[in-house]
């Protein structure tokens, strides 16, 4: 038990964890705390380790959801804004909205709106990651809280705190949004739309072992006769999506 306190609270020293041992029943001297502290390697409270930010999301990736935007420009040179949320353990991702005015109403609301779904989930959302940008204001953060869920910002500068949003990004980019040429909000919205269900339905993600966030049932394939492979087209081509035949 002293370890565990050591190592989850590495601002206490020792009379602090002397004081939390007390609470619980268990009394314990500091020399002894020390003691044990310097048999296992961990030192004074100041310069023993916490729990590192890659430790974190694998212990909690299954309670973790992250939220970033990016931007889109449409053909006529206008610049919407993308809002998304991220489920880190199953990678499914749900698409909040796009608009070209990402007002503080606009993002609160549409933060409502996935709480709603999230009422549904076995394992509740704990934490929410979020970069520090001023779209993502006071309200919006007690739309969680109210929630139980605890925001969780990230240093400044460092996108590669929420890498799982930043690896969707380039990934709804370079498989479909570099292909095709946007016209307006209501053409984005559509294209995500479809982009979005393959990614969560069909695409294969290596941080899943080469499934999807929502596996859909698998066809066995005969090992006697000829094998019939479907392809569907998705966005005129853009995307190919290959399913056995019935």
């Amino acid at each position: 038990m002293v370890l565990r306190l050591a190592r989850d609270n590495p601002r206490w020293g020792y009379q602090r964890i002397v004081g939390e041992l007390k609470g619980l029943g268990m009394p314990v001297s500091p020399t002894t705390v020390r003691t044990w502290l310097r048999a296992a390697g961990l030192g004074p409270s100041g310069t023993r380790r916490g729990i590192t930010w890659r430790e974190f999301v694998r212990a909690h990736r299954h309670s973790l959801l992250a939220v970033d935007f990016f931007t889109v420009e449409t053909l006529w040179l206008q610049r919407l804004y993308v809002l998304f949320f991220i489920e880190l353990g199953s990678r499914r991702v749900h698409l909040a909205g796009c608009t070209p005015h990402p007002s503080a109403p606009w993002v609160i609301q549409r933060a409502r709106q996935l709480t709603w779904t999230l009422a549904d989930r076995s394992e509740p959302v704990r934490f929410l990651i979020r970069d520090r940008d001023q779209k993502f204001t006071a309200g919006f953060d007690e739309v969680f809280r109210c929630d139980g869920i605890e925001i969780v910002r990230t240093p400044f500068r460092t996108p590669q705190a929420n890498g799982v949003a930043e690896r969707f990004v380039r990934t709804v980019r370079s498989e479909c949004l570099d292909w095709v040429l946007i016209l307006n909000q209501q053409h984005l919205e559509r294209v995500l739309e479809i982009f979005v269900t393959h990614y969560n339905k069909h695409r294969p993600h290596r941080a899943l072992s080469f499934v999807s966030p929502e596996p859909r049932r698998s066809s066995v394939a005969s090992a006697a006769g000829e094998v019939h492979v479907h392809r569907r087209d998705r966005l005129g081509g853009v995307i190919h999506e290959y399913v056995l035949a019935a």
